[in-house]
């Protein structure tokens, strides 16, 4: 590879990330649509105030390119995903968008920046996600996601990690989302 040439990603080796889950995690495929709103609880349709924040958390990918896998156990749920996409990380939006709020179907929320893994050749963004969504009979559930973005070349990849606030087990958090990430892309470029 020549200097300042970015690492070539291979989709099919995000399986080799599984390995950072904690023992005892269940997990299965995922392809298709992935976007980290579905996993915090909006919509297909979620609405972000001041709208060009829409773009951190549910950026423009390629569906049909779509491989990961989600893993459930006792301290949340994850999401390891790449995809290919022109997307790119806006230095104007990162200014713009440190808070901003999100509604979707039944759910409302607060998305906040948080400080993203350094990772060569990349550029990424983190954020936290605090969700309420109502169900029937007016009752609310709580939930807390942490997701962190990776820029490659032509490719995105996420990792997110969402979890129950009310939760008796030791919660997955920004930490163990972002070390994810760096493995992952890690694997990915092996």
């Amino acid at each position: 590879m020549s200097p300042g040439a970015s690492p070539q990603v291979n989709p099919a080796k995000i399986e080799r990330a599984r390995d950072g889950l904690p023992d005892g995690y269940e997990v299965a495929a995922i392809t298709g649509p992935a976007r980290p709103t579905m996993w915090w609880g909006f919509g297909a349709q979620s609405t972000a105030d001041p709208p060009q924040c829409s773009v951190l958390s549910d950026p423009a990918v390629d569906a049909v390119s779509t491989r990961g896998w989600s893993g459930s156990g006792a301290g949340g749920i994850v999401y390891a995903v790449v995809a290919e996409s022109a997307a790119r990380l806006a230095p104007e939006v990162i200014a713009a968008c440190g808070q901003w709020s999100l509604s979707g179907g039944h759910a409302s929320g607060t998305v906040t920046l948080t400080g993203g893994p350094t990772i060569e050749g990349a550029k990424t963004v983190a954020m936290a996600t605090d969700a309420t969504t109502v169900v029937e009979g007016g009752t609310e559930t709580h939930s807390h996601a942490d997701t962190v973005t990776a820029y490659l070349r032509d490719h995105l990849v996420f990792v997110s990690v969402v979890t129950d606030p009310g939760s008796p087990n030791p919660r997955l958090g920004a930490e163990f989302a972002s070390d994810l990430m760096v493995k992952t892309v890690a694997a990915l470029r092996s």
